[in-house]
Formats: C-alpha cells, sequence, structure tokens
C-alpha cells in the first residue's frame, strides 16, 4: 500500500477505536493490595484525544480488562465511550459502527497485542504500536513509530489530521494565531 492511499483512508476516518493497555499505556500496571490498580498514561497522548474530538472525530476505548484508572482516564479526556471487561473486541466494534452510524472505511482501530486483531477485521484502517506482537505489526495499514504509553496515540493523532488537511490549523489554534 502507497502512503498516498493509505492518506486517503485516514482522511476518511470518522471514528477511532483503540485498545488501552499497551496502547495508552506501556502494557504494565500496578495491583495494590487492595485490588486497586495503577497505570501510567502518557499526557501527549491525552492531547492527541483532545484534538481528535475537537476534529469531530468519535473516540472509544475497548479494553479487555476492567479498570478504575482507565474509567477515570477516559473521563477526564472526555472520552464518553469505555468499555472495559470485552472478550471480543469486533463484535463490540461492530456494535458501536452500526449504532454511530459508521461504515467499515470510517472506522480505525489501535491495537497492540494478539486479542487485537480481530477488531482489525472491523476497520478501515488497521494500526499499530511500535512494540506491538509481531503478528499485530504484521497485519497493521499502519505502524507507528512511536511505543505504547510513548506517545504513540498522539502520533496517530497528528497522521489522521494531516490526512484530512486540518494539522496545520490545529497548530495554529493552540499558538493563538488567526485561522
Amino acid at each position: 500500500m502507497t502512503e498516498e492511499s493509505l492518506d486517503a483512508r485516514l482522511a476518511r476516518i470518522r471514528l477511532a477505536a483503540f485498545d488501552v493497555d499497551g496502547v495508552f499505556t506501556d502494557a504494565g500496571f500496578t495491583l495494590g493490595s487492595d485490588g486497586s490498580d495503577r497505570v501510567r498514561f502518557n499526557t501527549r497522548d491525552g492531547m492527541g484525544i483532545r484534538v481528535l474530538l475537537e476534529a469531530g472525530i468519535r473516540v472509544v476505548l475497548i479494553s479487555g480488562r476492567r479498570s478504575g484508572a482507565v474509567a477515570r482516564r477516559a473521563a477526564e479526556l472526555g472520552i464518553d465511550r469505555h468499555l472495559s471487561g470485552v472478550s471480543d473486541k469486533r463484535e463490540a466494534l461492530a456494535e458501536i459502527r452500526v449504532e454511530e452510524g459508521m461504515s467499515r472505511d470510517e472506522t480505525l482501530f489501535c491495537g497492540d497485542d494478539l486479542q487485537d486483531l480481530a477488531a482489525f477485521a472491523e476497520s478501515g484502517v488497521a494500526v499499530a504500536v511500535a512494540d506491538a506482537a509481531p503478528e499485530v505489526r504484521e497485519r497493521a495499514d499502519l505502524v507507528l513509530e512511536r511505543a505504547g504509553g510513548s506517545g504513540a496515540v498522539r502520533e496517530l493523532a497528528e497522521r489522521l489530521l494531516r490526512a484530512r488537511g486540518e494539522w496545520e490549523s490545529v497548530v495554529r489554534r493552540y499558538a493563538g494565531e488567526k485561522l
């Protein structure tokens, strides 16, 4: 696939769905003796989500693990749809797509491990973080340069908005320049 055709596909995206552990995080978490979990998020990824939402792109998190920390982070970022404890991410993404009135071509899924592969088939653009499992990288349309938890979501947001021709206006708006 050429970069030009990938950019054309990225420009059509209206729904961006993400796995959480290994994409927003480095795939590690700390389990406290009280059962609480702690995960580390990258603030630049938060900015990536902010600019996607401001551009009118619907953002959804689909996680196989239940986590209060992830639910809290989703709320902080303004992500109103966060599914946790999902065993079939393809089915979950299909249901969301239909409910949102989106086609496969308008849907992107970003993941890092084997449980994310099925969701790739339900999306128009399959994205893997740099440190994803080899089988995931092989099946992805786009492999990011950054690893999960290290700005991969931010990198993807910029790439998507550049493909839509919107990135420079995002930069100018944040710089306080007139559009």
